[in-house]
């Protein structure tokens, strides 16, 4: 990542997805752009198999993880077992995080999940004390 940079580079981003499948790297490219258009002043972070999307690098601002699955990803959402979820998207068993099992670039455009986005970017926008969008 270039100083000063909140984004990965191409090259970085393409040295991530290398190990996965085809189907994997395509999601998580699909998801990642998602994660970018509902939150547009997120900081990215890489780990060995998954993305983070935040407001600093550090957990306490985490909004999102795209996590790497052999044919998939899970969008996860911090702090999303407390969150206003009306359609029931959000998946596990976690006392804190929830996510959404994302294996088909149409689950991206669906409404809800746009809606459930906003709001999780919303909610840690104003607890983590970020005034407006960017």
């Amino acid at each position: 990542m270039k100083p000063g940079s909140q984004r990965l580079t191409a090259d970085e981003l393409a040295s991530f997805l290398a190990p996965f499948s085809s189907v994997a790297r395509s999601l998580c490219i699909a998801s990642r752009d998602a994660v970018l258009k509902v939150f547009p002043d997120a900081i990215e972070t890489t780990g060995r198999k998954e993305l983070g999307y935040g407001f600093d690098r550090g957990y306490k601002g985490l909004v999102f993880v795209i996590s790497m699955k052999k044919n998939g990803v899970n969008l996860g959402v911090a702090q999303g077992a407390t969150l206003d979820d009306p359609d029931c998207l959000l998946r596990g068993t976690g006392k804190v995080h929830r996510h959404v099992e994302i294996l088909d670039s149409a689950a991206l455009s669906d409404r809800a999940l746009k809606e459930l986005m906003a709001r999780a970017v919303a909610r840690k926008r104003s607890s983590f004390g970020h005034p407006g969008g960017a």
